[in-house]
């Protein structure tokens, strides 16, 4: 329980009520209440069950979530927000990635590879950040002893003026601190020692994933091929930067990120399995055709539970959370083979966005387009104001593109946005100091004649 408590310690956000965790999304995300409501309920149960007792807690599943809905609706930010909520290991991956060879595809496992690898370099971070204030004072010690070495002793012994030398010493040590502290020496040049690899990598490219592995000789035969180092010279800014990694990676305990690592997959991580409809069966409508059910089944193992080895270790997958998302506008979701329905107990639809919907996109999250490019062209000094007629103009706009056209749902404002501000962007270092409005008007003597051209509206829009 202690180890666990360990885990959950480094896994922010499982506090959160539901409701918590929705009002957290909602800063983000415009209306798929739903959908919200599904994955907070998903989130706690996770909280919940780490409070249960081993043997009870091993036989809870996680109720998988399959999201059915069209494209830029914000299924996948949905769950990225979830993710980052609370620090959950993430990956995001198009399950037609498994189809794209033939029969054969990508081994499916690779997914929770490249779930370890992410929770490593999560924990690695982590890890830096609590000895990072540490490390920068032994790389200063370090440095300062290349710039200013402390008094030698000569073969007879200390000499009688040692004392005195040291004294002195110390006090010019300090100020060359102060110096090297204010960047007064960042363009000297030092020399300092480098390790370089003996031993490239050995890669290996097969379709059995095995690549996906990522050995190399030496990381297997450490003693057989020791990393060699050699002097180097360089400036002291770049000095400082790889003295920092090296002294970074010495201080930490990668058996200690490891092993976090590996429980947070298990008891944390969370795949995002996008275009699962297209997995589902064939367009025509006839069911699965063999290379799809095939990738079915073999993501069966991975949703129900197994163990996968990598290269840190074996992550068994009983408790990683699976949220499939698909349009499902061809196939539906009972063209998957039945055992895999079971796995995804949770089924939510998100609905398609309006115009009505874009304009709260545009103005309300923390994340607002209209937010990002007033940012944006803040740091030219540049002022942009949207009137509240020119919002609903392009929301207005990108309804109509999306009925006319492909419905790519909020996606289109993106599109239509950066259209508009193309002019401004280019000739924002020409702007400084300038209060820009855009309102109504100005969307319209921009985008008039591409909107009213259905063809060009089509390619450009």
């Amino acid at each position: 329980m202690e180890n666990n408590n360990k885990i959950m310690n480094y896994y922010r956000g499982q506090e959160l009520t539901p409701k918590e965790i929705v009002e957290e999304l909602d800063k983000y995300i415009v209306g798929q209440k739903d959908a919200k409501k599904s994955v907070a309920i998903a989130l706690r149960n996770r909280y919940r069950r780490k409070l249960l007792p081993k043997d009870i807690a091993e036989d809870i599943a996680p109720k998988n979530i399959l999201m059915i809905g069209p494209t830029g609706v914000g299924k996948t930010e949905i769950a990225r927000r979830l993710a980052k909520l609370t620090s959950s290991p993430f990956l995001k991956i198009e399950a037609s990635k498994f189809t794209e060879v033939g029969y054969v595809g990508r081994d499916v496992e690779t997914m929770i590879r490249d779930l370890t690898e992410i929770a490593i370099h999560m924990v690695k971070s982590q890890k830096v950040k609590e000895v990072k204030s540490k490390a920068e004072k032994s790389v200063e010690e370090r440095l300062l002893d290349i710039i200013y070495p402390p008094p030698k002793q000569t073969r007879e012994g200390y000499p009688d003026d040692y004392d005195e030398r040291l004294k002195r010493w110390k006090k010019n040590r300090e100020n060359w601190r102060e110096k090297l502290r204010k960047g007064d020496l960042d363009n000297r040049k030092v020399e300092i020692d480098v390790k370089e690899r003996g031993v490239k990598p050995l890669e290996i490219f097969s379709n059995s994933g095995l690549e996906e592995i990522g050995i190399s000789i030496q990381g297997i035969f450490p003693d057989m091929f020791p990393s060699k180092t050699k002097k180097k010279s360089m400036n002291i800014s770049d000095a400082k930067k790889y003295l920092l990694e090296e002294e970074e990676r010495n201080m930490i305990d990668m058996d200690e990120v490891v092993n976090i690592a590996l429980q947070l997959v298990e008891q944390t991580g969370i795949i995002f399995l996008d275009e699962i409809d297209k997995i589902a069966g064939r367009e025509g409508g006839r069911g699965p055709d063999v290379s799809r059910e095939g990738v079915q089944r073999d993501l069966l193992p991975l949703i129900e539970g197994t163990s996968v080895y990598t290269k840190y270790g074996i992550v068994k997958t009983d408790h990683i959370l699976f949220i499939g998302a698909g349009a499902f506008h061809v196939s539906k979701p009972s063209d998957l083979i039945p055992e895999l329905q079971g796995r995804f107990p949770i089924r939510v639809e998100l609905h398609a966005l309006g115009e009505k919907e874009f304009v709260r996109i545009l103005k309300e999250p923390k994340n607002a387009l209209t937010k990002q490019y007033i940012a944006l062209m803040s740091t030219e000094d540049v002022k942009i104001d949207f009137t509240e007629d020119a919002i609903h103009e392009i929301a207005r706009l990108a309804e109509k593109v999306n009925q006319e056209t492909e419905n790519i749902g909020a996606r289109r404002l993106h599109t239509i946005i950066e259209k508009v501000m193309e002019e401004v962007s280019f000739n924002a270092p020409d702007l400084k100091g300038r209060n820009i409005k855009i309102d109504k008007k100005y969307i319209d003597e921009k985008l008039q004649d591409i909107v009213q051209d259905h063809d060009l509206s089509k390619y450009i829009l």
